[in-house]
């Protein structure tokens, strides 16, 4: 009888012990643990405060003290002390009710640009951007479109020969024409490579052998230069891919040029027609850095020396996506001159992305210089460093048509992907 009691009595307290630790799951303080994230990344020397309205006991867990964790009665602080990883162990009244893994990266930080760069880019091959009808003998048409090629195609190869530039095509063109043979056309496409023939048609109005095909074999446009690293020299401008204005699509970089350039005037933006910002080249025409890779992230490659904006011209640490918070931010951007400014924004929303994503962040306008200068974000405006606590977070890169005073912005840290810097970098093993 004894015995039976007793086994009635531990059902009974582990029952009671059950139903409070489900309760407990459901209580203010133990909802806020279970909703600090399962991963925290913090860079060399950072910090980081977790509020809470009960304090709980945190502890690393057999790591290497890369973390430093500092209790407080309603807050929790951690510092990251040096590149490594640490488990945290979160627990609450003598129960552990979490596990957070925490990643501390090596200090790493950028110089934020906000010049105002004019782009060259180099195209692989020559890309068609229109056909036309050629006046012939037998009547109107277009030799490229009777060959299947297509508005976006890059013709790269002709008889065998590499095409770099429009000028690599006229010989061929002429020696095509007054031969009677046609020229073997290699095409690059989005769906893959295909061979095709074309014969120029003779002109009746000139007496010249056309092909009916607008080529082009480079594009010039302006933009903002977002960041460079100082170590590497390293950049990454405008936020956003080059598109050709007249196909629409992504240029396929061979190489490319930028250079500075001067903001002579402004097309203030409206609801349904995004502003620009009307710049020329620098005067001097000075290569300031090449260009290596055209993405869906901006422009990339490396600078030939260092570029100074006048307010911000050190490194300044970063903030990765989940660290960026909505609220006042600023922006770098030049809109008269080459005078680089700050001005005030708003962080109106933020996506803590795991994978890169061309849009992060919703940004709205609140300088009151600026939106009377701009009305806003405009053309030219993209590649625009993002500055939130003292921290690059991102860049400007689209507008919303019909409300110039908002628009996107993209992460940071996938602008530094594409840069070919690797933020992630595992410390290197110590010898033993």
């Amino acid at each position: 009888m004894k015995r039976l009691k007793l086994e009635f009595l531990r059902r009974l307290i582990g029952g009671i012990l059950l139903v409070s630790l489900i309760l407990a799951g459901f209580c203010g303080p133990m909802q806020e643990y279970l909703a600090i994230p399962k991963n925290i990344t913090l860079f060399e020397g950072q910090k980081l405060e977790l509020e809470n309205s009960v304090a709980a006991n945190a502890g690393i867990n057999g790591g290497e003290g890369n973390v430093k964790i500092a209790q407080a009665r309603h807050a929790m602080k951690l510092e990251g002390k040096w590149q490594g990883n640490d488990e945290m162990v979160l627990d609450l009244a003598g129960f552990p009710i979490k596990k957070v893994d925490v990643n501390v990266l090596k200090d790493f930080k950028v110089v934020p640009g906000g010049q105002s760069i004019g782009v060259k880019l180099n195209t692989v091959g020559v890309l068609v951007v229109g056909h036309h009808q050629v006046d012939a003998s037998e009547g109107k048409v277009s030799p490229g479109e009777t060959a299947g090629i297509k508005v976006g195609d890059i013709i790269t190869e002709i008889n065998g020969t590499q095409i770099d530039k429009m000028a690599d095509v006229a010989p061929f063109v002429q020696q095509a024409g007054e031969g009677g043979k046609p020229m073997d056309i290699v095409i690059k496409r989005e769906s893959g490579k295909f061979n095709t023939k074309l014969q120029p048609k003779k002109d009746k109005q000139d007496s010249t052998y056309k092909l009916g095909l607008y080529i082009r074999d480079s594009a010039a446009g302006i933009g903002t230069m977002t960041f460079f690293h100082p170590q590497s020299k390293k950049y990454g401008a405008l936020g956003h891919v080059i598109s050709d204005m007249d196909t629409k699509k992504p240029i396929v970089v061979e190489d490319g040029q930028i250079v500075r350039s001067t903001v002579t005037s402004i097309e203030k933006g409206a609801n349904g027609n995004p502003g620009e910002k009307l710049a020329r080249f620098s005067s001097d025409r000075e290569v300031i850095g090449n260009i290596k890779r055209n993405s869906p992230f901006g422009i990339f490659g490396a600078l030939n020396r260092n570029m100074e904006n006048g307010i911000y011209d050190k490194p300044m640490p970063i903030a990765l996506s989940h660290q960026v918070k909505e609220g006042p931010a600023k922006i770098l951007t030049v809109v008269d001159n080459d005078e680089v400014k700050l001005f005030d924004i708003q962080i109106v929303s933020t996506i803590p992305q795991k994978f890169p994503a061309t849009k992060g962040m919703v940004i709205k306008v609140t300088d009151p210089k600026l939106l009377e200068k701009t009305g806003g974000i405009v053309q030219g405006m993209s590649g625009s460093p993002i500055i939130q606590n003292g921290k690059l977070i991102g860049a400007v890169t689209h507008v919303f048509v019909n409300d110039p005073t908002s628009g996107y912005g993209v992460h940071i840290e996938w602008m530094l992907n594409e840069a070919e810097i690797n933020i992630y970098e595992k410390p290197k093993q110590q010898a033993s």
